[in-house]
């Protein structure tokens, strides 16, 4: 089992009630406080150096752009000084926006000198950047995939096929690919995708036979999406194991359950926030073309989380099963009605949505969004969503929002010197194999042909059941 560190790398401490009325993309730079960005830079560095001295696996990055939840807007520049700095860990891209990046080719030699310079600890990963990175980068958000599909095509050539060659596609051409920078490893480093439980992407993954990471998403549908591609990968003749998924979860540990709730409970401010949507208003997170109708609706699904026992916190929640068609046309009209209600432009009550958020939370911690306590308390919950989803992979994502250096350290130094253990014996006893242990796509089928599952939604109903 891999076990990871990740934090989004806020610019901490922008106006909260600012982030409240407009989300976090979109907020005017003129907020960037130059010296105070230098120190966090610094202080995540060496965090993760921390991290690894604690003996986490991975030391997980991200990008994104024009916001200031995360500074990793060049996560690159970071992982190269990582490579240099850290020792063992591996250094985890989660991943380069490719329909961004302008230029696959220049991107393949940045993560060839990456891994040379870490004696070939990189894995590197793909996304298709959130809606709002189109804006930011003035990219056509209806050609994303197409973009996406071509730029890890001209990359995986980059890394494999001896050069010179020319490469003529859609949207990239070039006349000489010759890199003198290739990766260490062979035939190059592995590649995870992360994702919000879009189809086509977990799709695209068993194709290609690479790990597909959750990011925090239901346990539900999480279940649901590991099936599917269950069957995807049975449709390519092989049967999938722990190593094809890993999942990022929300973490909190203190001396206290009560102090870990308040340092927690400010999470909901870090990034997207959980429960809320501080990422970015749906104009810019849901641009015309970026997501096709398949995606919207498992993103609707996704999005299904009851908030009081009868209650539905969206409109498509609790539905029964129904046609393809009629399914389509009830989401997609529910999607209007639910968003034009919760981000029409309008005078906000700032002080009373804050308290909404913070209200939020309990709510947070019944769907497992968030676990926090003290590092005994965490260990049965942690134990009951690994044995939900059974990822080789487990990244545990926190120290997000306005919370303290001090308590971050002492949250980062309680995990890896007492939750992490835990969860690595748990990981052996429930055999949960990582991509390094065992190659994904190399399972065979069984024997009747019928893939088995992975994940099992058992084990959530039993907690549940006991803690009604």
């Amino acid at each position: 089992m891999h076990v990871g560190y990740f934090t989004e790398r806020p610019h901490r401490y922008v106006n909260n009630d600012e982030i409240i009325k407009n989300g976090f993309f979109g907020l005017p730079n003129s907020m960037f406080e130059r010296e105070t960005a230098a120190r966090f830079l610094n202080e995540y560095l060496d965090e993760r150096v921390m991290a690894e001295e604690l003996g986490f696996d991975g030391l997980m990055l991200n990008e994104h752009h024009d916001n200031a939840f995360c500074m990793g807007s060049v996560m690159n520049v970071e992982a190269a000084i990582l490579a240099r700095i850290t020792k063992q860990a591996k250094i985890v891209l989660l991943g380069n926006p490719l329909p961004i990046v302008g230029n696959p080719l220049r991107l393949a030699e940045e993560l060839a000198t990456i891994d040379l310079i870490s004696g070939g600890r990189l894995v590197s990963g793909w996304v298709r950047g959130a809606g709002s990175e189109q804006f930011a980068s003035n990219a056509n958000p209806a050609f994303n995939r197409e973009y996406f599909d071509e730029a890890h095509e001209v990359i995986v050539k980059a890394w494999t096929q001896p050069g010179p060659f020319r490469y003529e596609g859609k949207h990239f051409h070039y006349r000489y690919v010759n890199p003198w920078m290739l990766p260490l490893q062979k035939p190059h480093p592995q590649i995870w995708i992360p994702g919000l439980l879009s189809p086509e992407t977990v799709e695209w993954c068993a194709k290609h036979r690479y790990p597909y990471v959750a990011l925090a998403t239901f346990m539900e549908p999480t279940v649901e999406l590991w099936d599917f591609y269950r069957d995807a990968a049975a449709r390519e003749g092989y049967q999938v194991g722990t190593e094809n998924f890993g999942y990022l979860q929300k973490i909190y540990v203190a001396e206290t359950d009560e102090k870990a709730h308040e340092i927690a409970k400010w999470d909901m401010f870090g990034g997207a926030g959980i429960g809320y949507s501080l990422f970015a208003q749906p104009h810019w997170s849901f641009p015309p073309g970026y997501n096709s109708k398949l995606a919207t609706r498992r993103i609707a699904k996704q999005l299904t989380a009851p908030k009081k026992k009868g209650e539905a916190s969206t409109p498509w929640a609790g539905k029964k099963a129904e046609t393809e068609a009629s399914s389509r046309e009830r989401i997609s009209g529910a999607q209007v009605q639910h968003r034009s209600a919760s981000w029409q432009q309008r005078d906000l009550d700032v002080e009373a949505t804050r308290q909404h958020i913070f209200e939020e939370f309990k709510d947070a911690e019944k769907q497992f969004q968030m676990i926090c306590g003290t590092p005994k308390s965490v260990l049965p919950k942690i134990r009951t969503l690994l044995e939900v989803l059974r990822p080789g992979i487990f990244m545990i994502w926190q120290n997000d929002g306005p919370i303290s250096r001090e308590d971050r350290l002492n949250n980062l130094r309680l995990l890896g010197q007492e939750v992490v253990p835990a969860i690595r014996e748990m990981g052996k006893e429930l055999d949960l194999k990582s991509p390094f242990e065992v190659t994904p796509g190399q399972r065979p089928l069984p024997a009747s042909g019928k893939p088995e599952s992975v994940g099992s939604l058992e084990p959530l109903r039993a907690w549940n059941a006991r803690a009604a």
